[in-house]
């Protein structure tokens, strides 16, 4: 049983039809102009709406426009007995699903309206599938059985029917874009669009142009008019990565449109409305740049009502192995490999730091699948850093055996272990491994030439990107 709806001001067409149709089961309605028709969809949905062309107060042309601005889905059959190419070519472009001449044939009118239940009935499974696709890939695409992720996942179900800004804090690698996506998915806006912009990729200028447009002639090379990703993500969800990156001058900018809700694009007069919902994200402490007066204190009170804060990688040790079985097949399937991983390679993955997260583990098996040439991982396809690496080395370096110790020896080999964890903490990156450790570059440089260690800021860079 179908919900239909009549538009005539027929009065004979609007009885035939309706009789027509409930006798084969159908629910019908009638209206005998397109104003009341409207007024009736307040009230109760329908499934197809059967309309006529030529009607006083609101023709149907006139119906099926406002039609498709309340809903997209409404199946929309216009019939006219004074039929024009023109009448059909702008029904169709408004979104008509078919359109029949009078008079018709009843039977004809009833196959019409079967095919366009039938193809309602087709898009509804796709959205049914697509929904449950969004969940499945929730779970699949941010693994966990830890507390800590469990909690993160009842976080996402949760604010995800809210509207109110999210901000993700956590540690690069950690999967704070996966989240964000993840709370899209699951929310009211899934089906208009996730806008991704990393705000740590742009200058100043091309930041706000980016974000907010430009009209033509704003700037040398502006042409013509440019969308601005807060206008592309309308209805739907913007996703702001490392917001911490922004310039007090963007701050102030965004802080403007968050509470105004309205941007204006580069070299504009006039403001645009915007409706989309914020996220943003970083992997900085936004409370210590605030009291260093590098971030807004209202900036960070407005983008942070709800916080989600994910835990590094080496805090949920028990998802390791998950994450590794995860990588493992996801990588064979593109390779057209069938591994397993032996028990002595996991064990260096779970005691291993982690400080590029889940995506320096992705990133390792995906070598590691690449370079194994038997059925199984061993720990020769693991990068040195990690076979090598032992978490209990730098406490046991301070227990002074009985025997004693050759303390240049030892001082030598602690100074080391010190420079390969802060290049390890930092990614890779000398210069802020350098600040971890008060020194300036150019020593950190020769600390790395003097234990012939050059070579393993390139290494740890490769496994985190």
């Amino acid at each position: 049983m179908a919900n239909l709806l009549i538009v005539d001001d027929e009065q004979s067409y609007r009885q035939l039809l309706k009789l027509v149709f409930e006798a084969e089961g159908n629910k019908v309605r009638t209206a005998a102009s397109g104003a009341e028709a409207l007024k009736l969809l307040q009230n109760e949905p329908v499934q197809v709406i059967i309309s006529d062309v030529r009607m006083p107060d609101m023709d149907g042309i006139e119906l099926l426009r406002a039609v498709r601005e309340l809903d997209s889905n409404i199946g929309i059959i216009m019939m006219t007995a004074f039929a024009t190419v023109e009448t059909a070519r702008e029904a169709f472009k408004l979104g008509a699903d078919d359109f029949i001449q009078k008079p018709f044939d009843i039977e004809e009118l009833q196959i019409i309206v079967k095919k366009t239940l039938e193809k309602q009935a087709l898009i509804a499974e796709n959205e049914a599938f697509k929904r449950s696709q969004r969940q499945k890939g929730k779970l699949t695409n941010i693994i966990g059985i830890s507390p800590k992720m469990q909690a993160v996942f009842q976080m996402i179900e949760t604010v995800a029917q809210v509207q109110s800004t999210v901000l993700i804090t956590g540690e690069s690698g950690t999967g704070k874009e996966l989240v964000a996506r993840a709370i899209h998915d699951l929310s009211p806006r899934a089906e208009k669009p996730f806008i991704s912009v990393n705000c740590g990729a742009f200058t100043e200028t091309l930041l706000e142009s980016e974000l907010f447009g430009y009209v033509k002639g704003a700037f040398t090379g502006a042409t013509q008019n440019r969308k601005g990703l807060f206008e592309a993500a309308n209805k739907g969800t913007i996703f702001l990565d490392e917001i911490s990156e922004m310039s007090p001058a963007m701050q102030v900018k965004l802080l403007r449109v968050l509470q105004e809700r309205r941007v204006r694009p580069v070299g504009a007069h006039e403001e645009i409305p915007i409706d989309a919902r914020v996220i943003a994200a970083t992997n900085r402490d936004l409370k210590t740049l605030v009291e260093e007066g590098s971030f807004r204190e209202d900036l960070y009170y407005r983008i942070s009502v709800i916080p989600i804060n994910l835990p590094p990688l080496r805090e949920r040790r028990e998802d390791i192995p998950l994450l590794v079985e995860h990588f493992i097949k996801k990588y064979c399937e593109q390779t057209g490999k069938k591994l397993t991983i032996s028990k002595k390679a996991m064990t260096l993955l779970e005691n291993y730091s982690w400080h590029g997260n889940v995506r320096e583990l992705e990133h390792t098996i995906e070598r590691a699948v690449a370079l194994e040439k038997t059925n199984e991982i061993q720990p020769e396809s693991l990068p040195e850093h990690i076979t090598n690496y032992n978490p209990e080395r730098i406490k046991a370096e301070f227990i002074l055996p009985e025997e004693g110790i050759n303390l240049f020896a030892h001082l030598e080999n602690l100074e080391k272990t010190y420079v390969v964890e802060a290049l390890r903490k930092t990614g890779g990156n000398q210069t802020k491994a350098a600040q971890l450790l008060k020194m300036p570059v150019r020593s950190f440089r020769h600390l790395l030439d003097k234990h012939n260690i050059r070579s393993l800021s390139a290494q740890i860079r490769s496994s985190n990107t």
